[in-house]
């Protein structure tokens, strides 16, 4: 226990709460292999010439109904305690992703079947992680939520790197619809174990707090810092989702690349993602602002290659940077908000953040699926990135102006910012 740093002791000194971590981490591994094999069983099923529309489709539906689902069952299921909010959501998504591969060895499984599981696999999953972070706060006392936020955020971002790697092998060598069958097995174990532990009684938990998202958007615009700064993250999601429809593509249809490939540029990409956030959580102090900015121009500027035809081993390198530059952008984004919001009504922010938020990536990818056919995977990629960059330098002249005008001290980062710790579990897979 020497080794692990002081502020994690007395969490992963909670019996109940590693049984859970443990739960999280092989739903979380499940998910990062579905992330390599959602896209590549919608390009194996295709008609030709189809194949950004299905992939884009694919993507979306493995994402976007959450959204609806957030909205449309909020009258149901806003009562219901948190322990049986993550019960329902993981037998849901293991009944439909495991119908995949069983249409899929009988023959029935078509593009639009296959699209219409995926969308009924993901439509109460906002509710599900509401539910695992509502438990989390009601297992753990106040001081020791931040620290348990943050290893399962940093085990999803790991699940990125393993998961990944093993379904480019299973993808190119077995079956992309197994790796989904076995996805589903995840979410099989982790209502299974869900239900064997004894919880504290929970209270109800919703995806978003309608009303404190309403009372906070009316705030946020007496503050256009920090509307500005929700601008800049809806924009920077929104802009991520091609990526995820057009980056399988480029692997197959450009450079007409295995599987493994495709695994080993999301694999890097969490590694670099993972190094980064760590990093950047260990500086004491760090100009948020700029660093929040430079970020987006950043991550921009390194989906260029792509468009410039740059040599693969040039790509993967670019990718693997790229993702220690994303990697941060959460945390730092929603401390930014943490430090500049008036402290009494930060929660009504956060929830209004959450609320505009989830529709980013999700409409993102949709975008990405008639982009791409129209555009071809890799002037897709370089499109993205810069649109991104654009987007980056827009807000680094407009942080300018408002310097100019109100020359204070811009906010440092701190370990511990003012206000409740909040863990971000906007709409992206495990997107930004």
């Amino acid at each position: 226990m020497s080794l692990i740093p002081s502020a994690y002791r007395p969490v992963l000194a909670n019996r109940v709460f590693r049984r859970l971590i443990g739960g999280f981490g092989v739903s979380y591994l499940g998910d990062g292999m579905s992330f390599v094999a959602v896209a590549w069983l919608a390009i194996e099923l295709a008609p030709p010439g189809t194949a950004g529309l299905w992939v884009g489709g694919a993507v979306a539906a493995y994402t976007l109904p959450g959204v609806v689902g957030a909205m449309v069952f909020a009258r149901w299921l806003r009562r219901i305690p948190a322990k049986r909010l993550l019960l329902i959501d993981n037998v849901v998504r293991g009944v439909f992703l495991g119908a995949i591969p069983l249409a899929w060895s009988t023959g029935l499984l078509t593009p639009t079947l296959y699209v219409l599981l995926l969308a009924g696999s993901s439509l109460l999953h906002a509710w599900g992680n509401a539910g695992k972070y509502t438990l989390l706060a009601e297992l753990l006392p106040p001081p020791q939520r931040l620290a348990a936020n943050t290893l399962v955020s940093t085990l999803n971002f790991a699940a990125t790197i393993a998961g990944p790697a093993i379904a480019g092998v299973l993808v190119t060598y077995v079956s992309s619809a197994l790796v989904l069958g076995l996805d589903a097995a995840t979410y099989v174990f982790l209502a299974v174990l869900v239900a064997r532990t004894r919880l504290p009684a929970s209270a109800p938990a919703a995806p978003v707090e309608t009303a404190a998202a309403r009372g906070g958007l009316a705030l946020l615009r007496s503050h256009p810092a920090l509307l500005g700064l929700l601008a800049l993250t809806w924009f920077f999601n929104f802009l991520y989702g091609p990526v995820e429809v057009a980056l399988p593509l480029h692997v197959t249809d450009d450079l007409h690349a295995p599987g493994t490939l495709l695994g080993a540029y999301w694999m890097l990409f969490g590694i670099g993602a993972v190094a980064g956030g760590l990093a950047v959580g260990a500086l004491k102090r760090l100009p948020l602002w700029p660093v929040t900015v430079a970020i987006v121009i950043g991550w921009g500027a390194l989906l260029l290659p792509f468009g410039l035809a740059a040599p693969t081993l040039v790509t993967i390198a670019a990718f693997t940077l790229g993702g220690a530059i994303y990697g941060p952008f959460v945390a730092l984004s929603v401390t930014l908000m943490q430090t500049t919001s008036p402290p009494q009504h930060l929660a009504a922010m956060l929830a209004a953040r959450s609320a505009v938020l989830l529709t980013a990536s999700p409409l993102g990818t949709a975008l990405g699926g008639p982009l791409t056919t129209a555009l071809g995977p890799r002037s897709t990629l370089g499109a993205s990135g810069l649109a991104t960059v654009v987007v980056g330098v827009a807000a680094a002249i407009l942080l300018l102006a408002w310097r100019t005008r109100r020359p204070e001290p811009l906010p440092a980062f701190a370990t511990s910012p003012r206000g409740r710790g909040h863990d971000d579990h906007d709409s992206r897979s495990t997107t930004p």
